[in-house]
């Protein structure tokens, strides 16, 4: 067990939340936008919803949108100084709130010093083994050689990750984030195209990091946390023991406003099941995949959403399915956005938080995963177990060795009664406090979400 399993998680695109420009000049002085976070009260509305971690994508020197690196130990200009990064993380544990930081580790943009080096001195750099480079080849810039690239994107050249002098370059950078930024883990950008012995030699790097903090940090708070961004497919194939401690749920996020949209629950009630039921043939059960509903890649859950009422239904299902739940700043009070080139509208400049009635639904929320509320043992290690499924409500259990939790999901706009055999007589909604009598039928109002806390 460690802090991962237990918190709730607040994901932030930096470039684009302190209003970046979309390319980096490569010459101008360090602007200190990421003071933002601080200065504009982000960290205290962290703090105020309820998150015990965030999640920055891309901070460090790039060409344009953070994930086509050019130096992995420098803050991009843009968002300012290396003094600055390790004072939002200060300001964020002094809060409470872990920092993952995301590595992209599969590949470099071309302005990527070793890159560079490869593109001037040819066969003899030192570096040529890093990338996997056609000799004979040739590109649009005319380079005389061809390379490797991610998914055919020719500014993002692809890492061999077969060479041992680049694989112990990154652990050391890996290793100085940590050292110089106090940082508790790392999202692993585009992880499923990381083979399995890279993953497993990352998680080695991990535990090394996480059995040094030990001393410092406890037991619970030492652990230094690998996410992985992974798709779709068998998410076994990335996250172990000896892997990734955790994986982005995509199948789940799919399902989640899916089956809203299309009135059929039955989605993702057959992905909760698969992935974390007790029948053995049930893939990830006792794992904690990080779950969303929204984040810098897709469609805003406000656009996505056909019936933005059903907002405050969503995210009680999000919170209380198995899992960590992760909010995407901005979305707690109904930031719309559609998907265009580019991601710049799913990635806005925003000069302030928030707070609306969604937000304080999130943080109601997000309070019920705080440990030692009541039920927060149930939601953050219990099992699941469906109880009921319709077109447009869910019933489902989470058991942990002391509590029983029910949680009651209605995404219809007329209320609805649910029949069935709770094992008790009384329980306590655990978000709003009021108590309940299973009695003649539970009731649930248009919209809405109940987690019963069972008296036994």
């Amino acid at each position: 067990m460690s802090w991962y399993e237990e918190s709730v998680v607040y994901q932030v695109y930096p470039l684009g939340l302190c209003g970046a420009p979309h390319q980096n000049d490569g010459a101008s002085e360090p602007e200190r936008r990421l003071r933002r976070l601080i200065d504009d009260g982000w960290v205290g509305h962290m703090s105020r919803l309820g998150a015990s971690c965030l999640m920055l994508n891309p901070v460090f020197q790039s060409s344009s949108h953070g994930y086509d690196t050019i130096d992995y130990l420098t803050l991009d200009r843009r968002l300012g100084t290396n003094d600055d990064l390790r004072a939002l993380v200060d300001a964020c544990h002094e809060a409470g709130i872990k920092v993952l930081l995301d590595a992209v580790l599969n590949h470099v943009g071309r302005d990527f010093w070793a890159f560079r080096d490869v593109l001037q001195n040819r066969e003899a750099s030192p570096y040529a083994g890093w990338f996997n480079i056609d000799w004979g080849g040739n590109d649009e810039w005319d380079d005389g050689l061809s390379y490797e690239c991610w998914q055919g994107v020719p500014y993002l050249v692809k890492l061999n990750h077969s060479d041992f002098a680049l694989n112990d370059y990154l652990a050391d950078v890996i290793r100085q984030w940590e050292r110089e930024f106090d940082v508790d883990g790392l999202r692993l950008d585009v992880a499923y195209c990381l083979d399995r012995g890279y993953l497993a030699y990352l998680r080695r790097i991990a535990n090394e990091l996480t059995e040094a903090r030990r001393g410092r940090l406890g037991e619970r708070d030492a652990e230094f946390v690998l996410v992985g961004e992974t798709m779709f497919g068998d998410y076994r194939q990335w996250m172990g023991d000896e892997l990734c401690h955790s994986v982005t749920n995509y199948e789940a996020y799919k399902g989640l406003w899916s089956s809203l949209n299309a009135a059929n629950m039955h989605e993702v009630a057959y992905a909760l099941e698969r992935q974390s039921g007790s029948h053995p043939w049930d893939l990830y059960t006792g794992r904690h995949l990080l779950n969303f509903v929204d984040n810098h890649d897709v469609p805003r859950i406000a656009t996505r959403l056909d019936d933005p009422r059903q907002l405050p239904a969503l995210y009680g299902l999000l919170f209380a399915m198995p899992g960590v739940p992760c909010v995407y700043y901005g979305s707690e009070w109904g930031v719309e956005g559609e998907q265009h080139f580019g991601d710049y509208e799913l990635r806005p400049a925003l000069d302030a938080p928030e707070w609306n009635d969604l937000t304080s639904w999130v943080a109601s929320l997000a309070a019920c995963r705080r440990p030692g509320h009541p039920g927060a043992e149930a939601l953050a290690w219990g099992d699941y177990a469906q109880l009921d499924c319709q077109p447009r409500q869910l019933l489902f259990q989470r058991q942990s060795e002391h509590e029983r939790l029910i949680v009651a999901v209605n995404a219809a706009d007329e209320p609805h009664t649910f029949h069935f055999d709770a094992r008790c007589g009384r329980a306590v909604d655990v978000i709003t406090g009021e108590d309940h009598d299973f009695g003649g039928g539970s009731e649930v109002p248009p919209l809405g979400v109940r987690y019963w806390l069972c008296e036994r």
